[in-house]
């Protein structure tokens, strides 16, 4: 028996996971229709690029011990060919309405019924369903706890948002992430020591009434023999206090390197280099230098990571 779930995933949550697990234990054979940027964005005004989605997703999986075919949507029905041999759906209470027309659907091409499985929606702590939209508004955290420690991010951008998101959850568990726009009071493109200037000013300015406040600043080194892209992490917290940390330098080729000197942002100098590379729309420089074996969430979440080593050790 095959049996699909569907969905955006734009912050993994409980919801997500209960029709996981309703799926797996109907079947092995699961497949996972993931959505696209493009039909995720027509309802939301905040989509996480579908490569952290489609991560997010695989590492569940993987620390589960399952395996599925995964494929992505670009709309409510899903590809033909993979739905033909689909014989349950899983869709939550919420989506039953949809599950009902790919029901009929189905029936255009297809003699075989095909079931629907529904799963109850996942109530946060005020008994409303719980919603990425939610979690990436810092309304809750990703199991519903509206209580959990705030923390805020001096950047809109949502790979630095979820990139602090999961290191945070490995220290205290549940966490609230809350996006703000901050300034970083230092040049477009930052060097030297502008880098780590930025990313305390992000911090500063993104903390107001919250618990602690993360700012993340890349930025060009001069070193060795080359040009060197450095992330750096500023954390602070309600009592003033401000730890640093850094992520794992790389060299940039000299192509990349010359542009950036003569005035370039190294985002002006990559798009006029590798402007039709697949790997770096979505994963950054990184994704294109390392050919997709380092994304800009793994680079982020070590700076944030050892930002917080000083504050592993004193607690």
């Amino acid at each position: 028996m095959i049996v699909a779930v569907a969905g955006t995933f734009n912050v993994l949550h409980e919801g997500h996971i209960a029709l996981l697990k309703r799926a797996f234990s109907l079947s092995k054979d699961v497949c996972i229709g993931i959505t696209s940027d493009r039909m995720a964005s027509e309802t939301r005004t905040r989509v996480n690029p579908y490569y952290i989605r489609e991560k997010a997703v695989r590492e569940y999986l993987k620390a589960n011990n399952k395996e599925a075919d995964i494929f992505c949507i670009d709309d409510m029905y899903g590809p033909e060919d993979i739905m033909a041999d689909v014989d349950v759906l899983v869709v939550s209470d919420e989506s039953l309405k949809n599950g009902k027309k790919v029901i009929e659907w189905r029936s255009t091409f297809s003699d075989e019924p095909l079931k629907l499985s529904v799963v109850r929606s996942i109530e946060k702590d005020d008994g409303s369903k719980i919603s990425s939209s939610d979690i990436m508004n810092g309304v809750c955290s990703r199991d519903g706890s509206m209580d959990a420690i705030d923390i805020a991010v001096g950047s809109l951008n949502p790979v630095k948002v979820e990139a602090v998101r999961i290191v945070m959850e490995k220290i205290y568990g549940s966490v609230r992430i809350f996006p703000v726009d901050s300034k970083s009071g230092v040049s477009e493109q930052p060097f030297e020591d502008e880098t780590v200037k930025g990313a305390i000013n992000r911090a500063k300015d993104a903390l107001g009434n919250h618990k602690m406040a993360v700012g993340i600043e890349a930025g060009v080194f001069e070193r060795y023999d080359g040009l060197y892209d450095i992330q750096h992490c500023a954390i602070i917290d309600d009592t003033g206090k401000i730890t640093i940390g850094m992520g794992s330098g790389f060299r940039y080729p000299d192509k990349i390197a010359e542009l950036v000197r003569n005035g370039k942002t190294v985002g002006e100098a990559m798009g006029a280099t590798y402007a039709e590379n697949d790997i770096g729309r979505e994963q950054g420089a990184i994704g294109i230098l390392s050919k997709g074996l380092l994304d800009r969430r793994e680079l982020t979440e070590q700076s944030v990571l050892n930002a917080m080593l000083p504050r592993i050790w004193d607690e």
